[in-house]
């Protein structure tokens, strides 16, 4: 059997293996084969787990769990460090994460299983689907408004250019403080920030998305979730929520103390162990790093998984086709992202050489705030997951490693020539 567990001695090691084993088929094992079945050299991946492993000695994280599959094969998949610096529990290839805006290509996924089924198009108003935005105005640089050049559509919609300020722009306008229909009424009585298709600002539109996936379906957004991807996709450890038997598996929040090294982050949110009222398309979900591999393999395979089809593979070869406007560009932490577009709900890498990176053309990618990130390349039919847990894990000199810079180093020197 093949058990990955970091640098612990092989006494420890085969403990937690029983212990897992014990506890069901959350933990199932996932089959890791020798990288060189799958292209790689085994000293590359060798060098991928030793920087992992380094950063958390160095105390620069607390724990990790990183994947790493090519040709649906997964070479790599190991745990390091703790997943709480406070008590010194073991990060395990099971620990729950916060994953933030790896909601969103979840999301959008949902939207395109509606899609297929001609519940809507790309080219639909906005309105068509949500009448309480049929007259909204956009706000000027003088203070008035002026009406929409033309009606916002969901192609606009999920590519973030709907006219739609970024979130920062209604911190005081509580658009979370209650359900998702009390989201819409609050942003129907407000102007968009800019004119549809001129600007791309990441805020409220997947969360948007989630109530239309509600309103097409007739289902509330987890339960659409659970039935069309997660219960098909084996996604056992996936929701808004968490089980309270599960409770133990949820890695605590970190951050960064005076001197550089990981600390606790303190008062954090507890885990929801039943729905909560506000189902965030945009940040809601909890997983696991297998989990999120499964997703992101269904999408790598052209939309199926296991001989369960989500999507077509025109679909998702659609949904990472760059679809903005001219002059239009992805600026997530500014400046913009040179060599980037995005399609529905992932960014995409349209000239790698520019975006300075290692990862292939039409590789689609995104992360979340705490600093979990993935990606898949269909050029070199590639998949990487990687999962931490930092307060501002995203920003760039927020004190977080560089993960989404470093990992592709690693992993394209690690993938042998042909």
């Amino acid at each position: 059997m093949r058990h990955h567990m970091g640098r612990r001695l092989a006494g420890a090691a085969s403990a937690l293996v029983l212990s897992a084993l014990a506890m069901g088929p959350a933990l199932a094992e996932v089959p890791v084969v020798a990288p060189a079945e799958a292209g790689f050299a085994a000293t590359g991946i060798e060098a991928l787990s030793s920087e992992m492993q380094s950063l958390v000695d160095q105390k620069k994280l607390a724990g990790a769990v990183t994947l790493l599959a090519r040709q649906g094969k997964v070479v790599h998949f190991e745990a390091y460090g703790v997943q709480d610096v406070a008590t010194g529990q073991p990060t395990a290839r099971d620990t729950i994460y916060r994953i933030a805006s790896m909601t969103k290509p979840v999301a959008g996924v949902a939207m395109m299983i509606l899609w297929e089924e001609g519940r809507w198009s790309l080219d639909d108003p906005v309105a068509k689907h949500i009448p309480e935005f049929a007259d909204l105005a956009v706000a000027t640089a003088g203070g008035g408004t002026e009406p929409q050049s033309h009606p916002m559509t969901m192609r606009e919609l999920m590519s973030h250019t709907a006219g739609f300020d970024v979130s920062a722009g209604y911190e005081d306008d509580g658009l979370q403080d209650g359900d998702l229909q009390a989201m819409i009424d609050k942003l129907a009585a407000l102007p968009l920030a800019v004119q549809p298709g001129t600007d791309w600002r990441y805020g409220p539109s997947v969360n948007i998305q989630g109530y239309i996936v509600e309103k097409l379906s007739g289902q509330s957004l987890d339960a659409f979730l659970k039935t069309r991807l997660f219960d098909p996709l084996k996604m056992e450890d996936t929701g808004f929520h968490v089980e309270a038997a599960k409770l133990g598996r949820v890695s605590a929040m970190h951050t960064y103390g005076d001197d550089g090294l990981i600390a606790p982050a303190g008062e954090v949110r507890a885990a929801p162990t039943s729905p909560p009222a506000f189902l965030s398309g945009s940040g809601g979900l909890f997983s696991t790093a297998e989990d999120y591999w499964r997703f992101a393999q269904m999408l790598a395979n052209g939309g199926e998984l296991d001989g369960v089809r989500i999507l077509k593979p025109d679909t998702v070869e659609l949904m990472r086709t760059n679809v903005l406007a001219d002059g239009v560009t992805v600026d997530l932490y500014g400046p913009s992202q040179t060599g980037v577009g995005f399609g529905l709900d992932f960014a995409v890498i349209n000239d790698p050489a520019a975006a300075g990176t290692p990862q292939g053309l039409n590789s689609f990618y995104w992360g979340g705030a705490f600093g979990t990130w993935f990606w898949i390349d269909p050029t070199n039919d590639l998949v990487f997951v990687g999962m931490i847990q930092n307060l501002r894990g995203s920003i760039p000199g927020a004190g977080t490693p560089a993960m989404r810079d470093i990992s592709p180093r690693l992993v394209y020197d690690a993938l042998s020539p042909n």
